[in-house]
């Protein structure tokens, strides 16, 4: 592929005459297309700050639905044919504010650090090699700060950056001094051995390196192809170099008697345990130990332990279990909090305490070959026996990294999307189904549910049978109704968590003024409330139910500033969040037929003063082909309902049915004029006495032209006309501009009715508005087999059977093209007695009473923010707080807050029904 360029090239590379934007955003645009066509591992990409490339952006005309980074600052305008600002090319490239070093320019290349905790997209973006060579030739600048594109994963490979290579800290036996080593973490132990005998000046015979992680001897490093990850390496972590002439200078790692710290058993205490919620139980379980499954992966995997359990079953002593916090590896909270709480969740416990071998399913080709099991187990059962030493999970976190390398890395992830995964992983490592049979599904056909539920619950359970499906996994009723021909479909599908929404109390009352595209009515405000954390497509139809919108009509949403329409509002899932509330924020309404039509955008402007005023007005023209006389036509049609209406002639428009406010819905042109002629000082709904020129996108050049030129659709550029009307005081006689000047901002305080009470929102109505009758998004359509046609069908959901363990996700965090938002908003949930009788549909004699036991806390914001827990030990009947390593009893009464994300509930069982109880679940309905 050839990527244009222009302008003579100099010897440094850099372009002599500049390139205008369109020229460079094509370059730029090609450049990035070729990249992903190609991508390999090796590929080199480079760090550029977000707030230089913005600069960038905005100067090229990329707009928000172009966005070459995926982000877009919410306080930022998004430029389009209507701006007013127009953009300055920007100056030398600058990575100052993303760096550690600031601008030092005598530092290059990889010794160059990246400050901690940069999102990509907010703080940076990544630009392929090809892109960074154009725009350093361009604008120079710097500093450079190129990163390698690595392969991860092991079953579901992807390709990421490592922005952030592996950070290690090398200390020195000999004399104790430190020194930094930076390398990718798909580097290999054999290219560690290399860079720290370079470093030292030592020949690679003559060292040892340990892993040092915690300031201890964790296991001795070897010369091999191994990765630094596989190795279970961590960011910031000591490695230890010694000398192996027999010459120690150091007692760094020894003990009291001068030996080498040996790697103690590894084998698990045999002290009893008191499960929570379950027996005693003896975790010193025989089997358990590195030589299951000798010879397999398995036997390797478990051969590998995590930090922190040695120590303490060094020391045999009986102490509670649970009460052991998680290290942080960097990053990891959100890890930590949702081991914390599958690990006090007293089915699993028990399952993981006891000898599971029997279940691993190593065949399955949706699983992990059971290495995620183990990898949960073990750290469970080290959690369980370690008192309260703290623990450091790098043998699980290297697992989660090979097996989901969207986990990988050092960055902050969400704990339901860690969680979602884990169950999901764990169920198919310990899935009792060696080969799942193919199952045809069939539609309901209006059997009783009673029969449909069964018979879905069946086939699922041919097909997963696990511990996890015993204690996780319920059932809900899913219906669809076909808007035109009215076919229901009805499934039951399991699930392992209910992802609940939050209905927002704090409503938000948004003021928008709705103009009527065929000039049939003067404009008119309409005050909707819509949820603050809402959608523009919730605007709208809160403004379609206001203003009467009819099915084939449709609105526009626009912003107007600086009397120009600074961008439309056409994407219905951005976020009001983006709409400020001094903003003025229109709306046109049409004809659906119109849309796709060629689009006449008026402005308008004081001949005298010759600058803008009162908001732009849009229409359409309807016709492929119009004229100039077509343009004068539908001007004059728009501009009619403003037309000052004498009193006498008003009175004979109130007699023959014409609006005070310009023609009758159903009254044409010709039919205004034949009640006794309903004209204006001689002037005719269409014949239009402004004069009216030809302008651009900056309202900044003005052409005339002649009723008879014509203007087809298919050579108009993005089918936009823009025209501006010249007013004069003869105009202003005839017309009344007030209504395009008194635009109401979108909330105005002292005008706005006062807020009601807020009301608390309640676990409940979380429940109520996830079981909730909606239709289908327009991206999400349901093909409905009587139509043959995808359909925007109305969904409904109930919940038909409940599992042991349910979990509530409490989805806090909204996305949006240009925003993302987290809510704060406290929701009251009990903690005792959690009565879902209501909400269940089928009567299978269970109980519906639940207990809270776990919480996943998220605090702070977007892309940083911390993850902790709550659990409790049931036995104890006691809370504890989990922050990392930091572990603390809590009161129950201060468990409850608005950083609560994700809910672990335990259903509650009377003696009498627990036996029958058990046998439901797995046997009533199969």
């Amino acid at each position: 592929m050839t990527i244009p360029d222009s302008g003579c090239v100099m010897e440094n590379g850099a372009s002599c005459l500049p390139c205008t934007p369109e020229e460079e955003k094509k370059i730029v645009t090609d450049l990035r297309n070729e990249s992903e066509r190609n991508l390999k591992e090796g590929n080199l990409y480079f760090v550029i700050s977000s707030s230089w490339f913005r600069k960038w952006e905005r100067y090229v005309g990329i707009d928000g639905d172009e966005n070459l980074i995926g982000n877009q600052s919410s306080d930022s305008r998004h430029i389009n044919g209507a701006s007013s600002v127009v953009a300055e090319r920007p100056g030398p490239m600058d990575n100052s504010d993303i760096v550690e070093n600031g601008s030092d320019s005598d530092i290059k290349g990889n010794d160059i650090q990246l400050r901690r905790m940069l999102m990509e997209g907010q703080d940076y973006v990544l630009v392929p090699q090809g892109v960074w060579e154009k725009l350093h030739g361009w604008y120079k600048g710097g500093p450079e700060l190129p990163r390698k594109m690595i392969l991860q994963g092991v079953y579901h490979k992807k390709f990421d950056v490592e922005v952030y290579p592996l950070c290690l800290k090398l200390i020195d036996s000999r004399d104790e001094s430190q020194s930094t080593i930076w390398l990718s973490r798909k580097a290999s132990l054999t290219e560690l051995f290399q860079k720290v005998c370079a470093l030292k000046g030592i020949e690679q015979d003559k060292v040892r390196i340990w892993d040092y992680f915690n300031k201890r001897k964790y296991a001795q490093l070897s010369v091999s192809n191994k990765t630094l990850e596989e190795s279970n390496l961590q960011m910031d972590q000591d490695i230890l170099l010694e000398l192996v002439d027999g010459h120690q200078s150091s007692k760094i790692g020894m003990d009291s008697t001068g030996n080498d710290l040996a790697l103690v058993s590894l084998e698990p205490s045999r002290s009893p345990l008191t499960i929570a919620g379950g027996p005693t139980l003896s975790n010193g379980h025989s089997g358990y130990r590195s030589n299951l499954y000798p010879g397999s992966s398995l036997g390797s995997g478990l051969a590998d332990m995590d930090d922190g359990f040695e120590a303490c079953n060094s020391a045999r002593k009986v102490e509670k279990g649970g009460l052991a916090g998680l290290q942080n590896l960097g990053n990891t909270c959100f890890m930590n909090s949702a081991l914390q709480c599958l690990v006090h969740t007293p089915p699993l416990v028990e399952y993981f305490l006891k000898d599971y071998r029997a279940e691993i399913n190593t065949d399955n080709p949706l699983g992990m070959h059971g290495e995620l099991a183990l990898a949960f187990g073990d750290l469970l059962r080290k959690l369980w026996s370690s008192g309260r030493t703290a623990i450091a999970p790098r043998v699980f976190k290297g697992k989660l990294a090979r097996f989901a390398p969207q986990f990988s890395g050092y960055n902050q992830h969400d704990s339901q999307e860690l969680l979602a995964f884990l169950l999901d992983g764990l169920h198919e490592d310990l899935n009792r189904v060696k080969q799942k049979p193919y199952i045809e599904m069939k539609d309901s056909d209006g059997r009783p549910d009673e029969e449909v539920a069964a018979e879905c619950w069946k086939n699922h359970k041919a097909r997963n049978d696990s511990v996890i499906v015993d204690v996780c996994q319920g059932q809900y009723k899913s219906t669809l109704v076909c808007p035109v021909c009215s076919k229901i479909s009805i499934t039951f599908d399991p699930f392992m968590y209910l992802s609940l929404p939050l209905p927002s109390t704090i409503t938000r009352t948004m003021t928008v003024t709705v103009f009527y595209g065929d000039g049939s009515r003067l404009p008119m405000s309409f005050t909707v409330s819509v949820l603050k954390n809402g959608f523009c497509k919730d605007l709208l139809l809160a403004l379609g139910t206001a203003c009467g919108l009819k099915s084939d009509e449709s609105l526009m949403l626009a912003e107007v500033y600086e009397n120009k329409i600074y961008r439309y509002l056409e994407m219905p899932l951005e976020p009001l969040a983006s709409i400020k509330d001094d903003e003025q924020i229109v709306a046109f309404r049409f004809q659906k037929k119109e849309i796709g039509k060629t689009r006449l955008v008026i402005f308008h402007r004081w001949q005298e003063k010759a600058e803008l005023f009162g908001t732009p007005l849009v229409t359409y023209l309807v016709a492929d082909q119009s004229s100039g006389a077509d343009i004068e036509a539908a001007v004059s049609k728009v501009l009619s309902p403003f037309k000052k209406i004498s009193s006498a002639k008003a009175h004979v428009g109130k007699e023959n049915g014409i609006l005070l406010d310009g023609l009758d819905e159903e009254c044409s042109c010709s039919d205004a004029q034949s009640v006794e002629n309903a004209e204006l000082e001689g002037t005719s709904c269409r014949d239009l006495s402004i004069p009216l020129r030809l302008t651009d996108d900056r309202v900044m050049n003005f052409n005339a032209f002649k009723k008879d030129t014509l203007f087809e659709s298919g050579k108009i550029i993005g089918k936009l006309l823009r025209v501006v009307l010249d007013w004069t005081d003869k105009e202003q006689e005839l017309y009344d501009s007030s209504y395009l000047k008194d635009i109401p901002e979108v909330y105005k305080a002292g005008l706005a009715a006062k807020k009601t009470r807020q009301e608390a929102i309640s676990l409940s109505s979380c429940l109520d508005a996830f079981l909730i009758e909606e239709p289908l998004g327009p991206d999400d359509m349901w093909y409905c087999p009587r139509c043959k046609e995808h359909r925007q069908a109305i969904k409904k959901l109930d919940l038909w059977m409940l599992p042991e363990i349910i979990v509530f996700h409490l989805k806090r965090f909204t996305y949006g093209r240009y925003l993302k938002n987290k809510i704060d908003t406290f929701v009251n949930f009990p903690i005792h007695d959690l009565d879902l009788s209501k909400y269940v549909m089928s009567k299978d004699g269970q109980s519906y009473l639940y207990e809270l036991y776990a919480i996943s806390n998220h605090y702070g914001g977007l892309g940083g923010g911390h993850y902790t827990a709550y659990a409790k030990l049931i036995d104890e009947n006691r809370w504890y707080h989990f922050d990392d390593s930091h572990v603390s009893a809590v009161d129950e009464s201060d468990i409850k807050t608005s950083a609560a994300y994700l809910l672990f509930y335990k259903r509650v069982r009377s003696e009498s029904k627990v036996e029958a109880g058990e046998a439901s679940h797995s046997n009533s309905i199969s």
